[in-house]
């Protein structure tokens, strides 16, 4: 069984750059992708990034791409997603998931098998 722990959300002002963390643990992730969901009030779930087992491929929604960054460090088994030039709209509990080793479809949630409990990143105005 894999727990996956996020940290690193809170009060953002806009224009901030928090940085959320998920550290996985109960075995090694180095072999699967993994990816950032977020979740406003009232509204579904929705893809932010994801990042194949290497690090080599990312993928972002159109929303955040050229302000968030997903990175990983598979020494640490640990992902990342840099937040820079936070909008009050980006205001969710952002969820880290995992999923397998390889996705034609990494965009949905059907692709991901464990999921973090959230953190809730809120942006003033």
């Amino acid at each position: 069984q894999v727990q996956l722990v996020e940290s690193g959300g809170g009060l953002v002002q806009a224009g901030g750059s928090p940085r959320l963390s998920c550290a996985a643990s109960g075995r090694t992730v180095v072999r699967n992708y993994m990816g950032w969901f977020r979740q406003a009030p009232g509204k579904e779930r929705e893809f932010v990034a994801a990042i194949t087992w290497n690090g080599r491929n990312t993928y972002y929604a159109d929303s955040v791409k050229g302000r968030f960054t997903i990175s990983r460090d598979n020494a640490r088994n640990t992902v990342y997603l840099q937040m820079n030039s936070l909008k009050p709209e980006d205001t969710a509990v952002y969820y880290c998931a995992l999923g397998g080793y390889y996705n034609s479809d990494y965009y949905s949630r059907e692709s991901y098998n464990y999921w973090g409990q959230g953190a809730q990143v809120t942006v003033s105005s």
